[in-house]
């Protein structure tokens, strides 16, 4: 008997989801991928400014996995037929923007934290005594701990403010004294339960890491991220529904139903199976009528809002040689990051193009600062660049604005823990599998292999039926 398969949420990681299905199940399986927004991709969209391609979510994927393997995102592309359109970015380094001046980011830190406390120059000054061996691992095992917690207690302010934060803040939007380091730096948390001083788990962890000789860092696609989401739904041969939320999930004799659409004009549609793959929040909803346990742990997520700002600046304007810079919360700015796109991504730049500069606003509970509509973001956002850069910079030729209102997952301690309790309480519940970023992080192989690993549960489940 034909089988029907619902992934619930058209980002990466239910398309992920939906094309591991396709790629697995029997040929006349039906997969239908229900995305309540009237577009697919999630945080994956690019978009066009004085006629170049500029990312407003993500932009770009790790290359590697930790075991030195190509990611989940680059094996996914490839399969997808993109293989010949990955691009990466220009070797040039990046900085900080420290007390009017651009400081390069100091070399060997993993995710802003340092190896080596030598190398920090005018960014940090450790605090005195710092690192010392006390004579145990840093962590219990099983421990998990804020990372600005543990960065403060074995290097100082200094370096938990200026340095970790601004690195972190550019990938979750969010503050080191509240992100988990076993979610957000997982294999310095492995080596921490082992090593007696910090820059010894930094190392260590470093070591553990397999880099592939002459690969990349990071990767984008020549046609932008979307053409990651435009492939992804091809290939999966699944229906796709827009702009139809689902409500309520119900369990049944022979597999589940979907509640579909308004409350006044409800409609149903029964299945074999689920991918779960939406935040938090509209997680929680729909578990709530099947397990309260698995939706308690996974409502306390909580999420932070942000903006991007593109700025097409006239030919020639002048920029310092960097791919740009990060921000630490102490300057005060609203601006968190700014990105030379155009010199980052040299295979965007001509030359009597435009000069591109992305900028990221805010960061997790500063929603307030965002409550402005988009000609005031762009204005602030041009002049605090022009401020940081030291410089008056000219008026752009086009700008946009692009708001992720609760966009990113701030994972606070103990996330894994309640993942796994989440999960746990679904076993009960064959059939229904949690995918995305809400569960298994931020980042576009995160999410890929998050889908993927969804995927192979309902098959699993599937294939005894």
């Amino acid at each position: 008997m034909r089988k029907r398969v619902a992934v619930i949420g058209g980002g990466v990681a239910g398309l992920a989801a939906a094309v591991r299905i396709r790629d697995q199940a029997p040929a006349d399986t039906e997969i239908i991928v229900y995305e309540q927004s009237g577009r697919l991709g999630g945080k994956l969209r690019t978009g066009d400014i004085a006629g170049t391609q500029v990312e407003r979510g993500a932009e770009s994927m790790l290359m590697s996995s930790p075991d030195g393997g190509e990611s989940a995102a680059i094996r996914f592309a490839r399969r997808l037929g993109l293989g010949d359109s990955l691009v990466h970015p220009a070797a040039i380094p990046a900085a900080l923007a420290i007390g009017g001046k651009l400081e390069r980011v100091p070399a060997g830190t993993l995710v802003g934290v340092p190896g080596d406390l030598s190398t920090l120059g005018a960014v940090a000054t450790p605090k005195a005594g710092a690192d010392r061996d006390e004579g145990r691992p840093l962590l219990a095992e099983g421990e998990d701990i804020a990372v600005g917690e543990l960065v403060r207690a074995r290097y100082g302010a200094e370096v938990a403010d200026r340095l970790v934060d601004p690195m972190l803040g550019g990938v979750y939007a969010g503050r080191a004294d509240r992100l988990s380091l076993a979610t957000t730096m997982p294999a310095l948390a492995r080596t921490a339960r082992t090593e007696h001083t910090l820059a010894g788990a930094v190392r260590a962890a470093q070591a553990a890491s397999v880099r592939a000789p002459g690969r990349p860092i990071f990767a984008s696609l020549a046609g932008g991220m979307s053409s990651l989401i435009g492939a992804a739904a091809a290939a999966s041969g699944a229906r796709i529904s827009l702009g139809l939320p689902v409500r309520e999930l119900q369990r049944t004799a022979h597999g589940w139903r979907l509640l579909l659409g308004p409350v006044p004009m409800p409609q149903t549609d029964d299945v074999d199976a689920v991918v779960l793959a939406v935040p938090a929040s509209p997680a929680a909803r729909m578990l709530a009528g099947i397990d309260l346990s698995a939706a308690a742990e996974v409502e306390v997520l909580g999420y932070a809002s942000v903006a991007l700002a593109a700025f097409a600046l006239p030919p020639g304007t002048e920029l310092p040689e960097l791919s740009g810079f990060l921000v630490p919360p102490g300057e005060g700015t609203l601006v968190k990051a700014a990105t030379f796109f155009t010199r980052k991504w040299s295979h965007l730049a001509t030359g009597d193009g435009p000069v591109i500069v992305r900028v990221s606003l805010g960061r997790d509970g500063e929603q307030e600062r965002l409550q402005y509509d988009d000609s005031v973001l762009a204005a602030t956002a041009h002049a605090e660049l022009g401020r940081l850069l030291d410089t008056e910079l000219p008026q752009p030729t086009a700008s946009w604005v692009q708001r992720w209102g609760g966009g990113l997952p701030q994972y606070a301690p103990g996330h894994l823990d309640r993942v796994a309790l989440a999960r746990a309480a679904l076993n009960d519940h064959p059939g229904l599998a949690l995918a995305g970023a809400a569960f298994d992080g931020v980042g576009v192989p995160a999410c890929v292999a998050s889908g993927e690993k969804a995927a192979d549960d309902v098959l699993k489940y599937l294939e005894k039926r």
